[in-house]
């Protein structure tokens, strides 16, 4: 089962503003471009998010992940306001117990999505792939993408692309401990 990370971080490295804002992704210089993303999303069994980034996306206009099964990963959260509990589930086990309960299910893909919640992935070995494309701004300060980690994680490169827009999208491995 591949455990897989598709993101965009700034330049140096940030997922979101402090606040959480997106504005400086949001103004997507070419905005027919999604980047890979639907035919990464067409090839996912489930997305794992954390709390964080389902807060987020609930602020969004519509629902971007209708017809897909989204699990939401908290420990604080109690349940799922009313009109999420049909759109996705609320779990509280750690990632590598989750990776096998979705393992079991005969899931073959499983995206995972929001900053925490990929470092927790990370630093259990349980990532087998990350898209990363980096946006050509300096935002100086905000939610890192990556975080502290109990030992070195080696990626293999396996892509590099460039677009007109500037964006630089790569694709890794990670390599084997």
């Amino acid at each position: 089962m591949k455990v897989s990370v598709f993101i965009a971080a700034s330049l140096d490295g940030f997922i979101a503003r402090s606040d959480g804002g997106l504005d400086w992704l949001e103004a997507a210089p070419d905005p027919d471009e999604d980047y890979g993303y639907a035919e990464f999303m067409a090839r996912v069994d489930v997305l794992v998010m954390g709390r964080v980034t389902f807060e987020k996306v609930t602020t969004f206009p519509e629902w971007p992940y209708a017809g897909k099964r989204v699990i939401v990963l908290s420990r604080l959260l109690r349940e799922l306001p009313a009109v999420y509990q049909e759109r996705a589930e609320l779990r509280r086990d750690l990632p590598a117990d989750l990776v096998e309960h979705l393992r079991r299910e005969g899931c073959t893909r499983v995206y995972v999505d929001g900053g925490l919640t990929i470092q927790a992935f990370l630093d259990a070995g349980l990532i087998t792939d990350l898209t990363l494309t980096r946006i050509p701004v300096l935002l100086g300060s905000g939610i890192p993408l990556f975080g502290p980690l109990d030992r070195d994680v080696r990626l293999q490169h396996q892509a590099t692309r460039a677009y007109a827009s500037g964006y630089v999208q790569s694709t890794y491995t990670l390599a084997p401990v």
